[in-house]
């Protein structure tokens, strides 16, 4: 009875699994002035002075970029990519997993002095942000994120084979989740991002497979 307990949440796993979400479906969270959905394509034009930080080193608390989020509870794979035609310091665009204003994360492209970055912002209360910094423009990033348990790892690729980890952080679990493409312009004018082929994969509860495993 156990092995089709556990074969029944593999199975419901994959069932949800695979497909690309309906951005028009989801929600937006600073909704921009311009932007267009065609497909599994979001572009938008970036307002100008607008970020998602809090406190630390600036000194400042700012939560007015655009954030287009589906609600996702449990423990899940996300992915995104991400292209955007930076011209400012900090232009940058990528994907966000938030619970609220004091707690998310947002990691993706961050254009700054000249040089493009991979980008994380981790917030709990105050924000930290750590760099990698590219020696070379590249035209899109994959970014992937993975949420087990109370922990999040964080991956980029240039290709969708090939991942690298660039961060882990805690984040509260059994809670649900805002997921989807952000974008923000600190100091510039306003650029255009364009985001594609955004899947949430749900992932089976660890502490239930764990149980069903020895039950």
């Amino acid at each position: 009875m156990k092995k089709f307990f556990l074969f029944a949440a593999l199975a419901a796993a994959s069932c949800l699994s695979g497909q690309a979400q309906n951005l028009d479906k989801m929600q937006w969270f600073n909704e921009p002035e311009s932007y267009t959905i065609n497909g599994g394509t979001l572009e938008m034009d970036v307002p100008a002075q607008t970020d998602f930080w809090r406190i630390a080193h600036y000194g400042f608390t700012v939560d007015d970029g655009p954030f287009l989020y589906g609600l996702y509870g449990g423990e899940f794979e996300a992915k995104i990519k991400v292209s955007g035609d930076y011209k400012e310091r900090f232009d940058q665009a990528g994907l966000m997993i938030r619970i609220d204003h004091e707690n998310y994360v947002k990691c993706g492209i961050e254009y700054v002095d000249g040089k493009y970055n991979v980008s994380t912002v981790v917030t709990h209360h105050t924000s930290d942000w750590s760099v990698i910094q590219l020696d070379k423009p590249i035209p899109y990033l994959w970014l992937k994120a993975v949420r087990r348990l109370d922990a999040i790892e964080i991956f980029y690729s240039f290709d969708d084979v090939n991942y690298t980890m660039m961060r882990t952080l805690w984040m509260q679990d059994n809670c649900p989740v805002m997921v989807g493409p952000v974008a923000a312009c600190p100091d510039g004018k306003g650029f255009k991002a364009r985001f594609s082929d955004f899947k949430v994969k749900h992932l089976p509860d660890q502490r239930r497979v764990e149980w069903l495993q020895k039950n």
